[in-house]
């Protein structure tokens, strides 16, 4: 029997944004991307995070961002491959799958998969 809670509010949103980023910063496929091509500012860029997951899951409206055009800027400078796409949306499922059990929770990773795609699609678009 599973004994795992699904993802029901902004708090659990933030902890598994929190454990998938500990777990890509040490990615060796993917890393690179958050450290060196685009180094990210965490105290900015985590509140983000949560917002736009939070949208994507519980239509907040909350997240204001551009997300497409900050992954095209960062595909001019070291490009994105499917295989970057691939990993990043693996650790998002193994971090879902490790914390929670549930409809949301399948939803989460349903989305990843979907926001993998179009952006890959759109990025090469450009």
């Amino acid at each position: 029997m599973n004994n795992k809670n699904d993802i029901a509010n902004c708090s659990d949103v933030k902890l598994l944004v929190d454990t998938f980023y500990k777990q890509v910063m040490t990615d060796e496929l993917i890393e690179h991307y958050f450290t060196k091509v685009v180094p990210i500012d965490f105290e900015k860029h985590m509140p983000t995070m949560y917002s736009f997951w939070e949208n994507v899951l519980f239509y907040t409206g909350e997240y204001k961002g551009n997300p497409m055009s900050k992954h095209a800027s960062m595909d001019k400078i070291s490009p994105l491959q499917q295989s970057h796409f691939d990993r990043w949306v693996l650790l998002w499922k193994n971090n879902a799958d490790k914390l929670f059990a549930g409809e949301k929770t399948e939803e989460a990773k349903s989305k990843a998969d979907q926001i993998a795609k179009l952006m890959l699609l759109n990025i090469k678009k450009r």
